[in-house]
């Protein structure tokens, strides 16, 4: 097999070719300029230049499908990289297999795996498709020693015109490559409680996130923190859930976590289905415990 991988996060791009280099010869393209991932395993890294947006960016890479020989595109599934998707299947004429936590191959057929029912079950697929979206974390990005090929490509013209920008107010972290995350819910009852959670994301190194209510209707939280079915999907290595009830669209962004904590004064909420170890308890008593032992 002979891949072609993209992502505007090159982050996420040195995990998508750290997972496709066992499965067949991998290249890369990417729109950033920030940290190339020239030192895990693709072959040629395309530095994409120019006006990067979905349309300019998938004739991009529907050139390079057809010019050298890819059996597969796959791309990071963020905004952006969905979009890029979607018109690049319509041009090269393929399905789209989304939002994969899986991706084999066999027969010539792709065997895929993703959440379906809002979270609630993994759905296993056979495609014939040529195009696929990988979820963030699907693997730690590792270097293999080699060095990438480096070349530039000038995109072409996009029907997309910026006319102004105005920036989102974000919270600087990267929550789909932390080890560990402090994760906040509506039992958290006031926006002063952050600094609850925040000190003890702090004594553990992690990054603090919350919920749809807690960064979109309360907006205690930057948007970019948001954990759930419309927000990131994550996979730490721990992942400490304060106040948060456990909804199935929470549920399906965090879901992919090795270790789960849940601390909830209400013994019957859903999140202690999905935790390793649970404290029924008030978080406002337990929490500061807990910073307080891990911060010794």
């Amino acid at each position: 097999m002979k891949f072609l991988t993209f992502s505007e996060d090159n982050q996420l791009l040195a995990q998508m070719i750290t997972f496709l280099r066992s499965r067949g010869e991998v290249d890369a393209a990417t729109s950033s300029d920030r940290d190339m991932p020239i030192e895990y395993g693709a072959g040629v890294v395309y530095a994409l230049r120019g006006n990067a947006q979905y349309d300019s960016i998938s004739a991009a890479l529907k050139n390079l499908f057809e010019s050298s020989g890819y059996d597969a595109v796959v791309i990071a599934s963020t905004v952006l990289g969905r979009e890029v998707a979607g018109h690049l299947s319509v041009g090269i004429g393929s399905d789209v297999a989304p939002e994969l936590s899986s991706l084999e191959f066999k027969d010539g057929k792709a065997i895929t795996k993703r959440w379906g029912y809002g979270g609630k079950t993994v759905i296993e697929e056979t495609w014939n498709a040529r195009v696929f979206t990988l979820l963030p974390g699907i693997t730690d990005a590792e270097k293999n020693g080699s060095e990438s090929t480096l070349k530039d490509i000038q995109l072409g013209d996009s029907r997309v015109e910026i006319i102004s920008e105005e920036p989102k107010n974000l919270g600087g972290g990267n929550l789909e490559s932390a080890k560990i995350i402090v994760s906040v819910g509506r039992g958290l009852g006031k926006k002063e409680g952050i600094e609850v959670a925040q000190k003890l994301a702090d004594a553990v190194g992690g990054e603090i996130a919350g919920s749809r209510p807690v960064c979109l209707d309360y907006q205690w939280l930057s948007e970019d923190r948001q954990v759930g079915l419309s927000g990131k999907k994550v996979k730490p290595k721990v992942y400490i859930a304060l106040g948060i009830s456990g909804q199935i669209q929470h549920i399906a962004g965090m879901r992919g976590s090795k270790i789960v904590i849940a601390i909830n004064k209400d013994k019957s909420a859903p999140i202690f289905e999905e935790s390793d170890y649970g404290i029924v308890g008030d978080l406002y008593q337990v929490a500061p415990k807990l910073t307080e032992k891990l911060a010794a």
